[in-house]
């Protein structure tokens, strides 16, 4: 009998102690899952605060533009950069420090020009680089277009995708 209800014992000690590892294990990935979206918002926030004053998706027109708009500059730092490390460093470096020579989106610089060093910490530039790279930008509703006509003038004929040029 004294064997029986050991057995019993241990069996459910075992089972709530595997339970309790499964539940250990849902609060660790809800938690990441929670983090990461908080940090996606802070940076879609950042975003938008700092950046959309000029790249913003809203402009009717790629004419009521003073900047390119974060999706073309996503995809050309994506082109040019491999891994997210390097995509958000190139971008955290040109905010920082943004040289027409060292300019990645030459048609952007002879359209609007080297935009201006920007005084925010490197920290917020990380969060907002980050978020560029890991979500899907909005899109202005007239950027296809204007990629079509891009095309015609050397802009990626082959590909579809932006040359460096």
């Amino acid at each position: 009998m004294k064997s029986k209800i050991f057995a019993v014992t241990l069996a459910v000690f075992t089972a709530s102690c595997n339970q309790a590892k499964q539940t250990d294990s849902t609060v660790t990935k809800t938690q990441i899952i929670t983090e990461n979206n908080q940090q996606a918002n802070e940076g879609y926030e950042l975003m938008k605060t700092n950046c959309y004053v000029c790249h913003n998706p809203k402009a009717a027109s790629h004419d009521d533009l003073i900047a390119p708009p974060f999706k073309a500059v996503k995809r050309q730092y994506a082109n040019a950069y491999n891994t997210k490390t390097d995509f958000v460093n190139a971008i955290v470096n040109w905010v920082q420090n943004p040289v027409e020579e060292k300019a990645l989106m030459r048609g952007a610089v002879n359209k609007f020009k080297v935009m201006p060093k920007l005084p925010l910490p490197k920290q917020n530039l990380e969060k907002i680089a980050a978020y560029i790279y890991e979500n899907d930008v909005e899109e202005p509703v007239w950027l296809q277009v204007q990629m079509k006509e891009m095309q015609g003038k050397g802009m990626g004929k082959k590909t579809g995708k932006m040359d460096k040029n």
